[in-house]
């Protein structure tokens, strides 16, 4: 039966205000499983209104650090409780694989979810000495107040998580928020809000509006009530909310996506680097924002790891996952099939040897091939754009000052991994690479307690650990005069 989806705002499921609906589309079959509501700016603006009120004098603005971290705690044990269930919504609005959302996603949902809840109750100021003030003196400190309403702007690639990593930590400082799940997967964020109210959230501490971007993103941005907007996706939406934001002083924290580095060193374990890097492109149908789909290899076993990442992406087998032993499912849309297909054709036009995989057919199911290109460099657009599909570039280098100079040699700067058993090297690989986060003989690794973010191209602020939490914060300073 087709499930009818609905906003969630002030503790109740709604229609829009209009009565539109959007199609959700099964990427293995092109079958429609669900509609949801179609937001409007209205739906915003009650959203808004809801998450406002619970800010200025409602149950949640009297609740402590302590009390909201027992709220975060409880919420983390439901989606535990809920794991398959969220795992499969996940997995089954993008065509996944559903072991890995099982894996990954959920359980660092829930990781985030506890981190969150230690971090409520050590939001602390400090006391800060000064000369005094006009010969007397004076007592200075700092107090952490919430930012306010948040609007909060979640990619279908990995939903719940993403989706968990900014509402943890801003429920931790004390906000409030409206998510905007993306068209193709907004049933975990759904999810997520009605565990929060199972948990005893104040009605209208956690909204969800769903619906296009051009018009529910759009809405949150303009919104006055709208203190901060967190973002994350296409370097082009951000830029957009960037126009709309930068007038209005709002808050910003937006992750942009990569097209980040993979470093083998011929030095590296071969098996656990060609192992390594074909994770760190395959995993998600290659979906990943830290995606690692630029595989710079030294020259000395540049061809034989080539052939080590042909014949693992040759060995994928390709279909509905689920059913068993298929390995790798559609991409999310038809939209991001036909994208990877014109970067796949680019890259044989542009003279990059084909090594596996190639320009996918059409339909039915939005499935693409797991593609090796070698012999590359790293001007052509396949080394250089963002494809967000399962597609790797094998560039060839000969120094580390020559690996270190092609890493860098990009606008984006979210991610990288060094491959190699020299410890020195490692550490000084890693800290010229121009990213936000480095995996030495690992990729992306992800934890609660760390902070997550790119320079350049790749975004603003951080996301994860304590830093994720104040960022969520103003720091207000009281000086009282000791007569």
């Amino acid at each position: 039966m087709t499930q009818h989806l609905k906003h969630f705002i002030d503790g109740a499921p709604v229609d829009s205000s209009d009565g539109a609906r959007m199609s959700l589309v099964n990427p293995v079959d092109e079958k429609e499983y669900a509609t949801a509501a179609r937001g409007t700016v209205e739906d915003v603006r009650r959203a808004v209104a809801a998450a406002h009120a619970q800010l200025k004098g409602g149950a949640w603005s009297r609740l402590n650090g302590a009390q909201r971290g027992m709220l975060l705690s409880k919420l983390a044990d439901l989606v535990q409780r809920d794991l398959d269930m969220l795992a499969d919504m996940d997995a089954n609005a993008i065509g996944r694989s559903p072991m890995e959302p099982r894996m990954m996603d959920v359980p660092n949902a829930i990781a985030n979810l506890r981190a969150a809840a230690g971090w409520a109750n050590q939001l602390e100021g400090r006391t800060i000495p000064t000369s005094g003030y006009m010969g007397t003196k004076t007592l200075s400190y700092t107090v952490r107040e919430p930012i306010g309403v948040v609007g909060a702007i979640v990619p279908w690639n990995s939903p719940l998580m993403i989706t968990t990593w900014k509402v943890a930590a801003l429920l931790a400082a004390g906000c409030t928020v409206v998510i905007k799940p993306s068209e193709e997967t907004p049933q975990s964020a759904l999810h997520l809000a009605a565990l929060c109210q199972e948990a005893g959230f104040p009605d209208g501490a956690v909204n969800v509006v769903t619906g296009c971007g051009e018009v529910v993103g759009k809405a949150l941005c303009e919104h006055p009530d709208v203190a901060k907007i967190s973002f994350t996706g296409s370097p082009e939406a951000g830029r957009a909310i960037q126009r709309i934001v930068g007038p209005l002083f709002k808050r910003v924290a937006l992750e942009l996506g990569g097209k980040s580095p993979q470093i083998v060193f011929d030095d590296a374990a071969f098996e656990d680097a060609a192992r390594g890097c074909a994770l760190g492109i395959f995993v998600n149908q290659g979906q990943v924002c830290a995606a690692g789909s630029r595989i710079l290899v030294q020259k000395g076993i540049s061809k034989r790891f080539a052939g080590a990442l042909a014949n693992a992406a040759n060995q994928i087998r390709i279909g509905n996952p689920a059913e068993p032993g298929v390995q790798m499912g559609p991409v999310a849309k038809k939209a991001q099939q036909e994208r990877v297909n014109r970067y796949i054709q680019r890259g044989i036009d542009e003279g990059a040897q084909l090594l596996a995989g190639g320009v996918s057919p059409s339909g039915p199911g939005f499935f693409v091939k797991p593609t090796i290109f070698a012999g590359a460099t790293n001007d052509m657009t396949i080394a250089r754009e963002e494809i967000f599909g399962p597609v790797a570039t094998i560039i060839e280098f000969e120094t580390d000052g020559q690996a270190i100079a092609l890493a860098n040699d990009s606008e984006y700067g979210l991610a990288a991994t060094v491959w190699t058993s020299n410890l020195a090297r490692a550490h000084k690989v890693a800290q010229a690479l121009e990213v936000g986060a480095v995996g030495v003989n690992c990729w992306s690794p992800l934890d609660a307690n760390l902070p997550w973010g790119g320079l350049k191209t790749s975004g603003i602020g951080r996301e994860g650990g304590l830093g994720g939490a104040l960022a969520f914060t103003e720091e207000k300073v009281i000086t009282v005069l000791l007569p």
